[in-house]
C-alpha cells in the first residue's frame, strides 16, 4: 500500500514537471526540470527494484544530458525565440501523442501483473541466471554477468548511444567556435552597418 502511494506521488510529480517543461520559455529552467524529471524516473525504477536501470537513468538522464544541455545553453540563448506561428494547429501534435499513448497502453495489456510468480521471467529467465550464470560466464556477481555477458550487446548499444551524443555535442561546439573566430565576410559587415 505504501509503495502504491509512493508510485502515485512520483507519477504526479512527473506529470507536473512535464507540463511545466512544455509551458516554460526559459531554456535554462527547462534543462533543470528535465534533470528533475530524470531523477523522478530513477526513483520510480528504484521503487520497482530495478536499481541498475535507475542508476543508468540517473547517470545519463540527469547527469550527462543535463551537463550537455547546459554546455549548449552556454553557446546559445537562454530564451526560446518564436519568430512565427506554427503552420499546424495544436490539435495535430496532441492527437499524435494521444494515439501513441493509446498504442503503448494497448501494448501493455497482455503483460503479466507486476510481481506475479507465474510470469515467464520467474519461470525461465531468472532461474537460468541464478543457477547457470557462474558456470556459463564465470562471474560470481549475477548482475555483472547479466550486464556484461547475457545483455552485452544491449550494454554496448547504450554505451554507443552515449558516446555518439557526446561526440555530436563536441562537434557542434567546435563548429560554433570556428564560426565565432573566423573573419566576417563583406556581406556580414554590410548587414552590421545597416543594423546600426
Amino acid at each position: 500500500m505504501m509503495l502504491d502511494i509512493l508510485d502515485i506521488a512520483l507519477l504526479f510529480f512527473m506529470a507536473v514537471t512535464a507540463i511545466s517543461i512544455l509551458r516554460l520559455k526559459n531554456l535554462f529552467a527547462v534543462v533543470m526540470l528535465g534533470g528533475i524529471y530524470s531523477l523522478l524516473s530513477a526513483l520510480i525504477f528504484v521503487n520497482l527494484d530495478a536499481v541498475d536501470v535507475a542508476f543508468t537513468e540517473a547517470a545519463v538522464g540527469a547527469g550527462i544530458s543535463t551537463v550537455l544541455m547546459l554546455g549548449t545553453l552556454a553557446l546559445t540563448s537562454r530564451e526560446e525565440k518564436q519568430e512565427k506561428k506554427p503552420s499546424h494547429k495544436i490539435w495535430l501534435p496532441l492527437m499524435v501523442c494521444i494515439a501513441t499513448g493509446a498504442a503503448l497502453v494497448y501494448g501493455t495489456l497482455d503483460m503479466p501483473r507486476y510481481g506475479d510468480p507465474n510470469a515467464p521471467i520467474h519461470k525461465h529467465v531468472a532461474p537460468r541466471y541464478i543457477n547457470d550464470s557462474m558456470d556459463e560466464v564465470g562471474m560470481p556477481n549475477i548482475v555483472t554477468s547479466v550486464l556484461a555477458s547475457y545483455r552485452g550487446f544491449d550494454t554496448l548499444g547504450e554505451t554507443t548511444v552515449v558516446f555518439t551524443a557526446v561526440v555530436g555535442v563536441l562537434i557542434l561546439l567546435t563548429g560554433r567556435r570556428r564560426r565565432d573566430k573566423r573573419e566576417p565576410t563583406l556581406e556580414e559587415l554590410e548587414e552590421q552597418e545597416e543594423e546600426v
